[in-house]
């Protein structure tokens, strides 16, 4: 077992697994946070609610975070390794030849995405989770207004706006190459299938920087 850590494609293997789980939850999250775009807030709030007081989202959560944890620290493993041996990895090169200047750059990008999570984090997820927040009932059911808190964010600070558009271009950037590699590393690697994985990278990507993107915008133009 200790052996798929140490061939080249085992840490793939491991890297692509990973990230899939990663994306399907990103999917899930986009879906969520476009609620904010409907009514008032009580489409968002009940979504929040109910991801929150979920048992199975809770079971999830932690499952969520190792993942996130696992993919940065295991990534930047394989780059360091990858730089002391030969400039051939998994962040690097496709086996088929296909290069880009995300492909180049996974590192670069992975580690400016992590930045910003740490702000996203740190303004809405640690605080609807231990800070003290605002309540509202609809219908008798009293729940936390998340929607108050994240529309305050994007119509108070401008630049935090422009900080998210930027975040979600970065992420788009670093699963253009993400998403076909992983598909490939998979197994889904034959000729027939990497110009259908690699339209579909960029359908993907594009799908969720434009996604993250409008929120922010929402706000900063319409608000």
């Amino acid at each position: 077992m200790i052996e798929i850590f140490n061939s080249s494609i085992g840490k793939k293997l491991i890297m692509s697994i990973s990230g899939l789980f990663l994306m399907a939850f990103l999917l899930v999250h986009l879906g969520v946070n476009l609620m904010l775009l409907v009514g008032d807030g009580e489409a968002f709030n009940r979504a929040a609610h109910f991801m929150g007081t979920n048992p199975a989202i809770k079971i999830m959560e932690p499952l969520l975070a190792f993942g996130f944890i696992f993919h940065i620290i295991y990534g930047t493993y394989i780059t360091l390794k990858n730089r002391q041996t030969r400039p051939v990895g998994y962040a690097k090169w496709s086996s088929n030849g296909v290069t880009s200047w995300s492909s180049r750059n996974m590192y670069i990008l992975g580690g400016t995405v992590f930045i910003f999570l740490i702000i996203h984090i740190a303004n809405f997820f640690w605080k609807m989770k231990f800070g003290e927040m605002p309540t509202i009932t609809y219908n008798g059911e009293v729940m936390d207004d998340a929607y108050s808190l994240v529309a305050g964010l994007f119509t108070q600070y401008w630049w935090y706006d422009l900080l998210y558009v930027a975040g979600a271009i970065l992420l788009g950037l670093h699963l253009s190459h993400g998403f076909w590699s992983a598909f490939q590393t998979v197994g889904w690697n034959g000729t027939q299938w990497i110009k259908r994985l690699e339209i579909a990278a960029y359908i993907y990507a594009i799908l969720i920087a434009v996604g993250f993107s409008i929120i922010p915008l929402y706000f900063l133009i319409f608000k």
